[in-house]
């Protein structure tokens, strides 16, 4: 006799297909897990670029227009 509690190997999933979301009709996937370090260079990479921009160019009428 078969114990109704456990679920077949074939009917489990395995632990990271259970966080996974899916939009667009599973065109596009998303999931719980980490921020690559590329990506977070960016970020940085941007921002300082952003306030070196807000600094150079604070005020008048804009860049190259005196």
């Amino acid at each position: 006799m078969t114990d109704p509690t456990r679920t077949p190997a074939s009917d489990s999933s395995p632990p990271e297909m259970e966080e996974m979301e899916e939009y667009a009709g599973g065109t596009i996937k998303s999931h719980h897990g980490h921020v690559p370090v590329w990506l977070l260079v960016v970020y940085a990479v941007l921002f300082i670029w952003a306030l070196y921009y807000l600094v150079v160019y604070w005020g008048g009428l804009g860049p190259g227009r005196i």
